[in-house]
């Protein structure tokens, strides 16, 4: 009997401490099996959010890109409407697990870093939005020519960071989109036609008339100038020394090289109007001698020691005469045949086609 008893109190004493133990289990095993119906419906919501994002996230980018025609505003959109659904499943869950106050904590705690992270990236999200913006209004294409920051060169890339230019010495040039959507951009091939001009002046005993005559007809017979709109030959002003005229004439940009063009109508016009006796005289200088000019005569006795006027002397006046008209000639036969062979094609499609050929200087897909 004493040894039943003692039995029965050393076995008695760990299960009374056991037993709060046990209960606290049996309560959450009761609460688990009571909580598991809303786990596992909030589960299934999630996983039907996860399946559903991505066809609802295709479906906002086609849209996107049909009513906006931008392929990056189209991604972005996309992208957060696949966001916003598995946000909205992972929102369901914590709600039907009794968790809502965590969810909004957790929500307004991803607005507040998303502050902090803006404005720590400021840069990096103005070009962003900027290259959004380009994207949508396109104020250039790819392969055109423009002029962003005093940088001249072919749109070779837009991403979302940068806008890569090919200029004509084959250098990649990138600006940032921020840079380039906030200044004045000038697209060069947006309009074919070019204007091209030069200046030369004619001496005050020449006729205005003619000069303007002769200089128009030469950009008219020329095959790489524009009849329409007409070249221009205007008298701009009045020099020192020469009437200055300004001639002004339109090309095809995506044809011909406006330099190249200018080069060989500038030498065209000088030809004609020398073979008109239309002079260009040199501005008119003055030299001032501080100490004085000595000036020396010499008298009839012995000017005919310097002067020979006798036959031969005539004879080879006459020679020299001969070559310098013959070479005169020969020139500008070799002159004219140069200008009907001479290349004056535009080196915009060489940039582009170095663009292509090029390593792209950075990663990323054009926007445009």
């Amino acid at each position: 009997m004493t040894i039943f008893l003692k039995f029965s109190v050393a076995t008695d004493t760990p299960l009374k401490v056991l037993t709060p133990l046990v209960d606290e289990s049996s309560a959450l095993f009761d609460a688990f099996i009571a909580f598991l119906p809303s786990l596992l419906l909030g589960a299934v919501f999630l996983l039907c959010a996860v399946l559903i994002s991505a066809p609802i996230g295709r479906f906002a980018t086609s849209q996107t890109q049909r009513f906006s025609g931008s392929q990056l505003l189209a991604s972005v959109v996309g992208q957060a409407v696949k966001l916003l659904v598995i946000a909205l499943g992972l929102y369901i869950l914590l709600k039907l697990i009794g968790l809502s106050g965590f969810a909004l904590t957790i929500l307004s705690s991803a607005g507040v870093a998303g502050i902090i992270i803006g404005f720590a990236f400021k840069d990096i999200a103005e070009n962003f939005i900027a290259s959004i913006l380009i994207s949508i209004q396109k104020p250039f294409k790819l392969d055109d020519v423009i002029e962003v920051d005093g940088v001249i060169g072919v749109v070779s890339k837009v991403t979302s960071r940068a806008t890569t230019l090919v200029d004509f010495d084959g250098d990649h040039i990138q600006i940032p989109n921020a840079t380039v959507y906030k200044s004045k951009i000038r697209n060069l091939t947006a309009n074919p036609k070019g204007r091209v001009s030069f200046q030369l002046g004619i001496g005050y005993d020449s006729s205005i008339r003619k000069a303007q005559e002769i200089a128009y007809q030469v950009l008219i017979d020329n095959d790489s100038v524009l009849n329409e709109p007409e070249p221009l030959v205007l008298t701009d002003n009045l020099g020192s020394s020469t009437i200055n005229m300004q001639i002004y004439f339109w090309i095809d940009v995506t044809r011909f090289s406006p330099i190249k063009v200018k080069s060989m109508a500038i030498r065209q016009v000088l030809r004609a109007l020398e073979q008109a006796n239309i002079s260009m005289p040199d501005d008119a200088r003055e030299r001032v001698f501080p100490q004085g000019l000595t000036i020396h005569t010499v008298d009839a006795a012995h000017k005919e020691s310097f002067e020979d006027t006798g036959p031969m002397k005539q004879e080879q006046d006459k020679r020299i005469e001969d070559k310098l008209r013959h070479d005169s000639n020969d020139s500008k036969n070799i002159e004219d045949d140069l200008s009907s062979r001479e290349d004056v094609s535009s080196d915009t499609q060489d940039i582009q086609a170095q663009a292509k050929q090029s390593r792209a200087p950075e990663e990323g897909n054009n926007i445009l």
